[in-house]
Parts: structure tokens; sequence; C-alpha cells
């Protein structure tokens, strides 16, 4: 069996360098995203609103030249 009571840590290894690797991880600031969902849903209310925009226009074409 093998005796681990006089373990002694190499000169050249930091203990504590996972320790702060993880903690600067967890720290981590969240990115944002890249746009609010306040704009996402304006631009897909204004793209909405085109479409129906041409489908009523052709609508009226279509049974103007009918």
């Amino acid at each position: 069996m093998s005796n681990y009571q006089n373990y002694q840590q190499p000169a050249n290894e930091d203990s504590s360098a996972s320790t702060q690797m993880f903690r600067a991880f967890v720290d981590e600031p969240v990115a944002q995203p890249a746009t609010a969902p306040s704009e996402t849903r304006r631009t897909g209310a204004i793209a909405t609103a085109v479409i129906i925009g041409l489908v009523v226009v052709l609508g009226v074409c279509y049974l103007a030249f009918k």
C-alpha cells in the first residue's frame, strides 16, 4: 500500500490554477443577444404589414383587370 503522508508537491505546480480558471469561467459575463426582443418584434410587424399590403394590392389589380 502506498504512503501518501510524505507527498511533496513539485515546485513548479500551481495548486490553485484549476480553481482560478473555474472561477474565471463561472464569473464570465453573459453575452447579450445581438438584437433586443422589441426590435425583432417591430421588424416582424413591419414585414407582416408589407406582405399584407402587397396581397391587397395584387388582389385589387386582379379584380380590376379581370
